[in-house]
């Protein structure tokens, strides 16, 4: 970073990515920025400069003890240890120190062995319980899917959808095995200590929205082009396992969407406007995909213009939309994978091609989709624009 740099830096202002700091007054304090950083996003903290944006530099001692201090916060405040880089700058009279640090790829991070800071927009926060199992999820440690679920048991569970899937997957019957059904449940991570997990629930529960009502779908057929209305055209809460999901929700997208005639003959109905194969894609990968360490619903919506399906959870760590439009991906949740592509009435192929599909099929469409990440509102969509 050059001088230049700097003040146009410290000319926007503080974000969730740059924060401003006169000096330290001890190496705890030290030690909690740097650590909020680490467990978010990374960042610059700049010191020797104002909340307001001044710039009042540092003395040489100050910059010396800074310096011991950042190495000693790295190595032994910090848990597991971090790598930062400082970088001292002069702008007239007067020398700021910039510390850069990455976003961590460890997480979760503890400051001063008790405390594990995370970055609300410009200030920073103490985590709370669901953000550091987020956290750790991040870090590929700790799976939503793999939890049990309070208050279930196997009276909570389809067994008959259950076996229908066993048999589609393996082509033998429940009744050619040897072990109980909760052992061969408990092989698969589909229920531990009794209970069911949060991938048995949400693939084969009889009732899922009664013990987790906030992972339904809410789909709004919207008037305009617009959120911000009253009234609704169509509006509804699609719930129940994902297999009944899926299906609800892709017959929510094709009746309110239109279908055009091309050149098919009179008497045919035409052809879906968006897609199916592109919106079935969407659509699972939204189920599958999503952060269910987040206490949110997914979302379809479909304006005049477009047609929205979101999912609660930025992407994982090490991808971008542009790496997953080459075919990368990271398994969020890695139990419902494995369950899903073997649904017979779900496509889901759990190889990643899946955004690929999509872009292919509307691009022979000729329908324009974009991917959005919004790291800031944790949340991933995918827009479909009609023509």
């Amino acid at each position: 970073m050059d001088t230049l740099e700097l003040l146009e830096l410290i000319e926007k202002g503080e974000d969730s990515h740059t924060q401003f700091k006169e000096r330290f007054e001890s190496i705890d304090a030290l030690a909690a920025e740097i650590c909020a950083f680490s467990n978010s996003n990374g960042g610059d903290i700049i010191v020797g400069v104002s909340d307001d944006g001044d710039i009042t530099g540092l003395e040489k001692y100050e910059i010396q003890r800074l310096n011991e201090w950042v190495s000693n916060t790295c190595s032994q405040k910090i848990d597991p240890q971090v790598n930062v880089i400082t970088q001292n700058i002069k702008y007239l009279d007067r020398i700021v120190m910039v510390i850069s640090v990455p976003m961590g790829s460890n997480k979760f991070y503890m400051a001063n062995g008790k405390d594990i800071w995370v970055k609300v927009g410009a200030d920073k926060r103490r985590a709370k319980r669901e953000e550091i199992q987020r956290l750790l999820q991040s870090s590929e440690n700790f799976y939503a899917d793999e939890i049990p679920v309070e208050n279930t048991n196997l009276s909570d569970f389809d067994i008959d959808l259950f076996k229908s899937f066993y048999e589609h997957r393996t082509n033998e019957t429940l009744a050619d095995l040897d072990i109980p059904l909760e052992k061969l449940m408990s092989n698969l991570k589909l229920m531990s200590d009794g209970k069911l997990t949060l991938a048995g629930l949400l693939a084969f529960g009889k009732k899922p929205e009664e013990k987790k009502p906030q992972f339904v779908i809410k789909a709004v057929l919207f008037p305009g082009n617009s959120p911000a209305i009253s009234e609704y055209k169509d509006s509804r809460d699609i719930s129940g396992n994902i297999l009944e999901m899926f299906k609800v929700g892709r017959s929510f997208l094709i009746n309110n969407l239109r279908w055009v005639q091309k050149d098919q003959n009179f008497n045919t109905t035409g052809i879906l406007e968006i897609p199916k194969i592109a919106l079935e894609e969407a659509l699972i990968n939204a189920i599958v995909h999503r952060n269910y360490f987040i206490s949110s619903n997914i979302r379809i919506f479909i304006f005049d213009n477009r047609v929205e399906i979101i999912s609660p959870g930025a992407l994982p760590n090490t991808i971008d939309v542009e790496s997953i439009k080459m075919g990368i991906h990271i398994e969020r949740n890695p139990i419902l994978v494995s369950m899903l592509k073997d649904f017979e009435d779900i496509p889901y192929r759990g190889i990643g091609t899946g955004i690929q599909r999509i872009l292919n099929e509307c691009k022979n469409a000729g329908v324009t989709v974009d991917f959005i990440e919004e790291k800031e509102a944790e949340q991933f969509k995918v827009i479909f624009h009609r023509n």
